[in-house]
């Protein structure tokens, strides 16, 4: 059976920002408990500096932060 477009979940990595979640996902906490991200995409912290985490506040920006948006190469 094929799933369709709008029921698959898709996570980017965004260059130098947070990974962008589209599509039905359920955001938990590590003990189970639900957060409501409040919409359908969201953006998610990979710089740690975030005020808003799990959600990224764009504070990337200003931290310098850099993480490549494409996948490191197996050695």
């Amino acid at each position: 059976m094929r799933q369709r477009s709008e029921d698959l979940v898709t996570v980017t990595p965004c260059e130098d920002g947070p990974l962008l979640v589209r599509g039905p996902f359920v955001l938990t906490t590590q003990d189970g408990r639900r957060i409501d991200p409040g919409r359908a995409t969201v953006a998610l912290c990979r710089c740690g500096r975030s005020s808003a985490k799990p959600f990224c506040d764009g504070s990337h920006k200003a931290t310098g932060f850099r993480a490549p948006s494409e996948p490191d190469e197996p050695s």
